[in-house]
């Protein structure tokens, strides 16, 4: 083979992401909005192209529509490459006939004729759900200093949050020396972020071994990183202390935009030297009008505020009316917030409508103050309608249009 290329990374985009409710009813979790500009995908694939892996599988399968028209020919994040390049991969590429994606191993087993066509060394799996910057090259200079079957990229979550998580031991020289699933009395604090560096021959031999093992369910985290290391291959922890954000819940994902407004936050998207790259439209300008007052806020391309906006994250071609107020919030493309409506601790989804003196949301101070718990962020989905004078309480999620004057409480 010529033009053998040292790695190649397999992005695995294909989740439901069904804990985001009615932000994935019609698209995959990666093509979920993000940031004001970016969607959720943007980021590993800037990593791959700012860490120098310019060979990428997106393995994609529920509702896969509008990510691979998002995706395109990679041209974003210079990826459209004559040889390599970004490469969308449905279950119907399969070795034999076509079969879903059982899991996150045959997901990458299904697809091992293409990664044989580049004949790469290494191969870095990469989950297409998390917020993050990371130098891969960096990962994949201390998998080969440690002559590592396989390496697994950590972050050391809070103590009171790592039961949560998939926890790795370490012996002193950051090789792994256990694996704790979800513990109630944690002994480690190193989270798997499943990001994983592989030899590539290494790990082809453990898909075809789990794939013909009919007990396994096929998942990395789960079959193949524990059978790997039941058979004492070499495998190695990979410290990373940067931002990273698991925006799997709608929890996350408001607070993940709202990191963006917080200094004390890691994630910079302003350093030109490891740019998130994007695929938008071209749009005008934002207009802010006289009589608006904007705080402490993240505004796209295309909006008109003519209310109030703070501590909010607006995405593109949004309309805030003259006497609307939005705070904590995330606004995401075209949605219109009208006069006199309120929109606080809330996520409002694409092309949604607050009619004039709606209100969406409640603080965590009012709720607590009236003992109604649990407080959680209020989701509008998609092409909605929240009618006039509605009110929509805390820990709400909406899949369908609230009616004039409907009071639905958290």
């Amino acid at each position: 083979m010529t033009n053998r290329i040292e790695c190649l990374a397999m992005l695995l985009a294909g989740g439901q992401g069904s804990r985001l409710g009615v932000l994935t009813k019609n698209i995959a979790k990666p093509a979920v909005p993000y940031g004001g500009k970016f969607r959720i995908i943007d980021f590993p694939l800037s990593n791959c192209a700012n860490s120098g892996i310019y060979t990428v599988g997106v393995l994609t399968q529920y509702r896969p529509l509008e990510l691979n028209d998002y995706i395109g020919s990679g041209a974003a994040w210079d990826l459209d490459r004559l040889y390599g390049g970004v490469h969308i991969l449905s279950p119907y590429q399969a070795i034999e006939g076509s079969e879903w994606y059982k899991g996150t191993a045959n997901a990458i087993y299904q697809n091992i004729n293409f990664i044989d066509r580049y004949d790469p060394e290494y191969v870095a799996v990469l989950s297409g759900d998390h917020i993050y910057k990371m130098d891969y090259s960096k990962m994949l200079d201390a998998h080969k200093a440690n002559n590592a079957a396989c390496t697994i990229a950590s972050y050391e979550v809070p103590w009171d949050e790592a039961s949560r998580f998939g926890l790795m031991i370490t012996n002193p020289d950051g090789s792994i020396a256990e694996f704790e699933e979800k513990p109630k009395n944690p002994r480690s604090n190193k989270a798997s972020m499943g990001v994983y560096m592989f030899t590539w021959k290494k790990l082809r031999e453990y898909l075809i071994a789990d794939e013909a093992d009919e007990t396994s369910s096929n998942d990395f985290g789960k079959n193949v990183i524990p059978a790997m290391h039941a058979a004492g291959e070499r495998m190695f922890a990979y410290a990373f202390d940067g931002y990273w954000k698991d925006v799997g819940t709608l929890g996350s994902l408001w607070e993940a935009n709202l990191d963006l407004l917080n200094p004390n936050t890691h994630l910079d998207l302003t350093d030109r030297s490891w740019q998130i790259y994007a695929k938008n439209p071209p749009l005008p300008p934002h207009y802010v009008s006289a009589d608006a007052k904007i705080e402490s806020s993240l505004v796209s391309n295309g909006c008109v505020i003519e209310g109030d906006v703070d501590y909010s994250v607006i995405f593109s071609n949004v309309t805030i009316e003259k006497g609307a107020t939005v705070r904590y919030s995330v606004v995401m493309p075209g949605a219109v917030i009208k006069a006199g409506a309120v929109v606080e601790y809330a996520m409002i989804a694409e092309n949604t409508v607050v009619e004039q003196d709606a209100h969406v949301g409640r603080s965590p101070e009012e709720v607590e103050a009236e003992g109604k718990t649990p407080w959680g962020v209020t989701v509008i989905g998609e092409n909605l309608t929240v009618g006039k004078n509605a009110f929509v309480g805390h820990n709400i999620m909406a899949s369908e249009s609230v009616k004039e004057g409907e009071r639905i409480e958290g």
